[in-house]
């Protein structure tokens, strides 16, 4: 995938996506956090209200991240410009910052994310799986933002 693809590689939600995807959204607000599912809130970078979206919260040797397996999605571009957001669980809100991840960092992140949730996202993953190579990994690694969640101070 070269730069260009990678930049703007974004898949769309459709069809009966779109309805599953707001019962995910519902979960997390209700205060079930189903496999790690969180509600993430972030500000809008032009109107600066709260955006929500579910995201897989992934855990790896004590650090935790976000992965964004359609792309450059509405919360991607978000929390580039806001530099965090927070992560919900029923009542409870966390604040946090994030750092992105360069895509020479991604590959243990990628691999752990496919591990644990490729049975629901792997079609957005396009034919890579958690058996992929190293160098499979590395090559779709621009097309999947990742972000380290760190603790608000």
């Amino acid at each position: 995938m070269d730069e260009a693809q990678a930049s703007t590689r974004y898949i769309k939600p459709h069809g009966f996506e779109v309805y599953l995807n707001k019962v995910l959204n519902l979960l997390p607000k209700l205060g079930l956090g189903v496999w790690g599912a969180r509600t993430l809130a972030v500000r809008g970078r032009k109107s600066g209200e709260w955006k929500t979206v579910a995201v897989n919260l992934l855990t790896l040797d004590g650090e935790r991240y976000l992965v964004a397996p359609r792309g450059q999605t509405q919360w991607v571009r978000n929390i580039r410009v806001s530099g965090g957001g927070e992560l919900r669980l029923g009542r409870r809100a966390e604040p946090f910052t994030v750092t992105e991840l360069p895509d020479t960092e991604k590959l243990p992140v990628l691999r752990r994310y496919l591990e644990r949730w490729g049975w629901e996202v792997g079609q957005f993953f396009e034919g890579v799986t958690k058996d992929a190579t190293d160098a499979q990994l590395v090559e779709i690694s621009p097309g999947f933002p990742v972000f380290r969640i760190n603790r608000a101070d």
